[in-house]
């Protein structure tokens, strides 16, 4: 009978994962079925912990947070929560052998959010990054694997790299919000008010250098997530290049985006790439 609930579960981590991020969402459906649930499982993980210390502003954080937290580690321990965002990220948890130190480090890094504004060194920096982006992308990539350690030690690297610069390039996206709304900064010694183009050619270079380490693994990926990844690269490399162009001055006043008809236009380049074997 726990059948019902289990599928029940699992439409609630796809319906969060279309409801929050179309893009990805697009992504998302581009890998095999048999590995696009477990995605939507931890995507919607993901994000319920990241709305806690984003945009709940008006309740309890901190308690929320914990409540979370420890729902979470009854999820795992028990194989069951009435939480369906939980009870279907166990699931994938056990199913592929996630390693519990990973999700550690991404609620580790979800409770600096709510007390943590600035990160004034490269290292601060660099372990927030690794908790909230890296080991969201080894999550993944256990999934893609099914197993494999061998791939999986093989594509460890350019994993994380490629969790870092879906990461950095969010952040500086997002500069506005995060430091208006949320009042943090994350990039180390960057003041944003003064953001100039040498500041931001720097940030830029850091992240291409991440997709350059990323895109070489992501042609090593089992076939069933190769495209999928490929098009959630391809998306955000398309945001780097918007992001690169745009003066500074408007990085720090409006949200840049990746039009629609753009995100097609991607979509049918990349399906041509993916069906003449140049992936």
């Amino acid at each position: 009978m726990k059948t019902i609930f289990d599928n029940l579960s699992y439409s609630c981590s796809k319906a969060t994962t279309q409801a929050y991020s179309t893009s990805f969402s697009a992504a998302v459906k581009l890998l095999a079925p048999s590995i696009r649930q477990h995605i939507y499982n931890i995507y919607g993980f993901v994000r319920f912990a990241d709305e806690i210390v984003d945009s709940f502003m008006e309740f309890p954080q901190e308690q929320l947070l914990i409540s979370f937290e420890n729902e979470l580690q009854s999820a795992i321990q028990n194989r069951i929560s009435l939480n369906p965002i939980l009870n279907s990220f166990q699931h994938t948890v056990h199913q592929f052998n996630i390693d519990l130190k990973l999700i550690e480090a991404f609620m580790k890094s979800m409770r600096q959010d709510l007390f943590k504004s600035n990160y004034s060194t490269y290292q601060e920096y660099k372990e927030y990054i690794y908790g909230s982006a890296d080991v969201v992308g080894l999550m993944c990539l256990k999934v893609f694997v099914n197993g494999d350690l061998q791939k999986y030690e093989e594509l460890k690297h350019p994993a994380m790299a490629l969790g870092s610069g879906f990461q950095k390039v969010n952040f500086l996206r997002d500069l506005k919000n995060d430091y208006e709304l949320l009042h943090r900064s994350y990039f180390p010694n960057v003041d944003f008010k003064n953001l100039d183009n040498r500041t931001k050619t720097a940030i830029i270079k850091e992240i291409e250098n991440d997709f350059q380490i990323a895109y070489k693994g992501i042609l090593k990926l089992p076939v069933e997530a190769r495209f999928g990844v490929y098009m959630a690269y391809k998306y955000y490399n398309r945001l780097l290049k918007k992001l690169k162009k745009t003066p500074s001055v408007e990085i720090t006043s409006r949200r840049i985006r990746v039009p629609n008809h753009e995100k097609y236009g991607l979509l049918a380049q990349s399906y041509i790439h993916y069906r003449l074997n140049l992936l």
